[in-house]
């Protein structure tokens, strides 16, 4: 299998070269298919190598070739698949497959439906990648491929203002968090004189207290732009503007797991620096609030999944603060299905009410998309913690992992965000697929997707409801604590800097051992419990408040009543108006400043300087030129007389 791995990548940027050369002319309606081929032959050699790791411990790997050899520093291009990239290239071959199939419905009859089949799989390529990458400058070049992707993807209909904004700021932005991930990395290399996973990770014992704090900082910096992370996830809302199964890609499988995927492949690093942990936590409790708060007020769908997702990484990433290691990566793996699926039918729902997005303008869709709606509600579910679909199980492992870490004011902080998570879900729910009809029945007739977007959909169902319960059970000690312990062992060290294993394990029966704490079983239980408990009420307040109208529960009432707060929430804690006037027009002045003071005066200054010396200066010679033989004559005699007196004023050995 280890000499078959250069094909997992490989698929994929073949079908986009290909595609992008000869689809525009050649292939045209072929690209689709094409691409779609390329990346279920990923995903079939992602499933041997999946299965490949299960019972074994040796990582597969492949050498390509050697990238950079410069003196000390030698960094080959090798591919590495572990049981953490196992599970990485599972979801993302797998969601990533079944967008492209869904995308041939999607996107049918689209101008430039070649030039869409050709970014897509060259992202599924750039993520592939960095997941498979062994050394952190590997990872760093597919890291700002997945960006220069979804730069494309998102400013796919380019002619659209908004859409070619979406693009550059989600560009913009990453490069903020990217820049920090850059110097993160130089560091390190600074540090333990590698950038090769292996090579690093040993290094760590003997790194100090402070340099493992201002690295592990500075990485978590590249994975607030990624992972949309407090004060940057401002780009990921706005991503929207591309086509809907790019939203699907972004939000499930590439974009943002690739933060949440670097934080646990640098685990011995992160695991090394509590206190940088502690930032990790409170960034990630922040934004799973804030991103919850803000779902609640907005009326476009895909923007209340896209506030979603935003804030079920904050889930993710206080995971990883405390130290809960193996349910950030379980939560990344079923959310990744959930929310493809939220967003897929999201689409189905655009797709039969021919573009309109906004929820006030829907409801009683049931009727008219009943497998959207089902599939759509089951996702729901799982997005909100119910018992017993997938989201269920992860999310609240994440708070168990919190508790036992006595990081309990976050447990109450993930308690509140996950009860606003259910409440706008199924708002959606409510708003769209139930209640009155709300949109012009005369001019639009929804209708359910064809069978080429409904079939993934159906098939994103069997994970959303059952992948939690198979891999997750029994609770903190299920199959996936086991497969992936080994990529969270305890790091060998000695002294202060010794670092206690934070993966789960199984201690005797009905016990769970994580850095030495035990859950009982009674535990678990009371916390599935009360997750469910307030589950539910998030979703009675929004059948209280959107299906039976009470007038306590009266949104509009509530908006009125809180007023400035609410206003506050409904334009995301306005972090764009804020950006606006302390960056982005800061920036702007100074630039038009620059480019009068150094552009105009001194560049094209002495650049026109030099043009208008030379012009004056010719054309005052030119005079010279006048045409006459005698005028010539007489300068020539004149140009001897002087020449020659100066000759004798000057030479005084003439006189000798």
């Amino acid at each position: 299998m280890s000499d078959l791995l250069f094909l997992i990548p490989l698929l994929p940027v073949v079908a986009a070269t290909v595609n992008f050369i000869f689809g525009r002319w050649w292939l045209r309606s072929l690209a689709g298919p094409i691409a779609v081929a390329a990346v279920a032959g990923s995903w079939l050699l992602s499933l041997l190598a999946f299965i490949d790791q299960i019972g074994s411990d040796d990582p597969l790997k492949q050498h390509l070739y050697t990238w950079i050899p410069a003196g000390d520093l030698s960094i080959p291009m090798n591919l590495q698949i572990d049981h953490l990239t196992a599970v990485m290239l599972m979801l993302v071959t797998t969601v990533s497959l079944l967008v492209h199939i869904y995308s041939l419905g999607y996107m049918h009859g689209e101008d430039g439906f070649y030039r869409f089949f050709s970014y897509l799989p060259l992202f599924v390529f750039s993520m592939i990648m960095l997941v498979m990458a062994d050394n952190f400058l590997t990872l760093f070049v597919f890291w700002e491929g997945v960006g220069l992707c979804s730069y494309l993807l998102i400013g796919y209909y380019f002619r659209r203002k908004s859409a070619s904004d979406a693009a550059k700021k989600a560009f913009i932005v990453n490069r903020i968090g990217d820049f920090g991930f850059l110097i993160g990395m130089m560091l390190i290399f600074v540090h333990t004189g590698s950038l090769l996973f292996s090579e690093a990770f040993a290094h760590v014992p003997d790194l100090s207290e402070t340099t493992l704090f201002w690295i592990a900082v500075l990485l978590f910096t590249g994975a607030c732009g990624k992972s949309a992370q407090l004060p940057l996830f401002v780009w990921l809302p706005d991503a929207m503007e591309g086509p809907t199964p790019v939203s699907a890609l972004i939000h499930a499988a590439t974009m943002v797991t690739a933060g949440i995927y670097m934080m646990a492949r640098s685990f011995p690093i992160f695991d090394a620096a509590p206190d940088a942990r502690v930032v990790i936590a409170v960034v990630g409790i922040l934004t799973a609030l804030v991103a919850g708060s803000i779902g609640i007020t907005q009326h476009d769908i895909k923007r209340v999944v896209a506030f979603s997702t935003v804030s079920q990484l904050g889930f993710m990433a206080f995971a990883v603060g405390v130290g809960a290691w193996i349910p950030a990566i379980f939560h990344l793996l079923t959310h990744g299905f959930f929310k493809a699926l939220l967003f897929l039918g999201s689409g189905s729902v655009i797709h039969g009410m021919h573009g309109e997005q906004d929820m006030r303008r829907m409801g009683g869709l049931k009727k008219y998309m009943p497998i959207t709606y089902w599939t759509f509600l089951i996702a729901a579910g799982a997005n909100a913690g119910l018992f017993p679909l997938a989201g269920f199980w992860s999310k609240d492992e994440i708070l168990v992992g919190t508790w036992l870490e006595n990081f309990w004011w976050v447990t109450i902080l993930g308690f509140i965000a996950a009860f606003f998570t259910s409440l706008y879900m199924f708002r959606v729910v409510f708003l769209t697929f139930h209640g009155k009809e709300r949109f012009d029945t005369k001019h639009i007739h929804p209708h359910e997707s064809p069978r080429v977007m409904a079939w993934p959909l159906m098939a994103l169902v069997v994970p959303t409801i059952a992948l939690g319960m198979v891999v997750g059970w029994p609770p903190e000690k299920g199959w996936i604590h086991d497969f992936l312990a080994p990529n969270f062992h305890a790091v060998e060290s000695a002294g202060e800097h010794a670092v206690a294993a934070v993966s789960f394990a199984t201690e005797g029966e009905g016990e769970h051992a994580e850095g030495g704490h035990h859950v009982s079983t009674a535990m678990s239980l009371f916390f599935a419990g009360l997750s469910t408990v307030v589950a539910l009420f998030g979703v009675l307040v929004a059948y209280m408040a959107y299906m039976k109208k009470h007038p306590a529960f009266s949104p509009s009432l509530w908006a009125a009543r809180f007023g400035g707060l609410y206003t506050l929430v409904y334009r995301k804690f306005m972090l764009d108006e804020l950006y606006q006037y302390l960056i982005v027009n800061p920036l702007h002045v100074a630039s038009r400043l620059l480019w009068q003071i150094v552009d105009v005066r001194i560049i094209d200054g002495a650049v026109n300087g030099v043009a208008g010396t030379v012009a004056f200066t010719s054309s005052r010679l030119r005079r010279v030129q006048t045409g006459f033989v005698a005028n010539y004559v007489l300068a020539i005699a004149v140009g001897a007389v002087l020449i020659i007196g100066a000759f004798f004023l000057f030479d005084s050995s003439l006189f000798s």
